[in-house]
């Protein structure tokens, strides 16, 4: 019955993901902030699919912490789970993510569209420059820049190093970081066919300042997220 279930959900979860992404595209076309209206759309539409036929919704705690303007986001990455509800968690986010996403058929163009910070892994001096342009465009713009520390999904309790680019953003800019915990792999583990339903919980925990030393910034980042993710896999 689980694994009938699990069929079931992933069929009409990737099914609404291809008819929202194909029957919006039309927007695509729209200036940058009719297709951020877009992806709204799309993505609550997500967010009921998988409350009402998964059985997995969410709640936020510390919405407090989240600064007016422009911030720096740096979030756990469990689950793909949080990839389709940055958008719902923060307003027009500037999402740093990896290029070779953009070359997905249709989707790629909604990331590259909405505003997304492409980067390739690969190239260094050249990929950082190119990350520091685009975020200070969405800075200026009052967006918030999301990124990933880890640089790449990790279990629930696993940690794993923190990349440059988030101290790179975070002296660039002169923004505080929002730490951001959450325990999306509980019920939605990485590659799994079957998701449990439940309460993925997210937590915005409060701003580090900006102005610190990168060593100092950088500890502190890591001696507040990853103690209040493990808390949360808990909770």
């Amino acid at each position: 019955m689980k694994y009938m279930r699990a069929v079931w959900f992933n069929l009409v979860f990737y099914g609404i993901n291809l008819v929202m992404s194909v029957g919006l595209s039309p927007l695509i076309l729209l200036p940058r902030k009719g297709v951020v209206k877009g992806v709204y759309i799309w993505l609550r539409t997500v967010a009921w699919v998988e409350k009402y036929c998964g059985g997995i919704d969410y709640r936020v705690v510390g919405r407090q912490h989240i600064p007016k303007g422009a911030f720096i986001l740096a979030s756990k990455h469990q689950s793909e789970w949080e990839t389709f509800k940055i958008h719902l968690l923060v307003n027009d986010p500037a999402i740093v993510l990896k290029r070779e996403l953009l070359s997905i058929p249709i989707i790629g163009w909604w990331m590259s569209r909405s505003g997304s910070i492409p980067i390739d892994r690969a190239g260094r001096t050249k990929t950082l420059s190119a990350m520091m342009k685009a975020a200070r465009k969405a800075a200026a713009e009052g967006r918030p820049i999301v990124i990933f520390p880890e640089g790449t999904r990790a279990a629930p309790g696993e940690s794993r190093p923190y990349k440059s680019g988030v101290a790179a953003l975070y002296q660039d800019l002169n923004l505080p970081i929002v730490p951001m915990a959450l325990n999306s792999g509980l019920l939605w583990p990485k590659n799994a066919f079957v998701k449990k339903p439940g309460t993925v919980t997210v937590e915005f925990l409060p701003p580090i300042p900006p102005g610190l030393p990168r060593e100092e910034m950088m500890k502190r980042l890591r001696d507040e997220l990853e103690p209040a993710a493990l808390r949360l896999l808990k909770a």
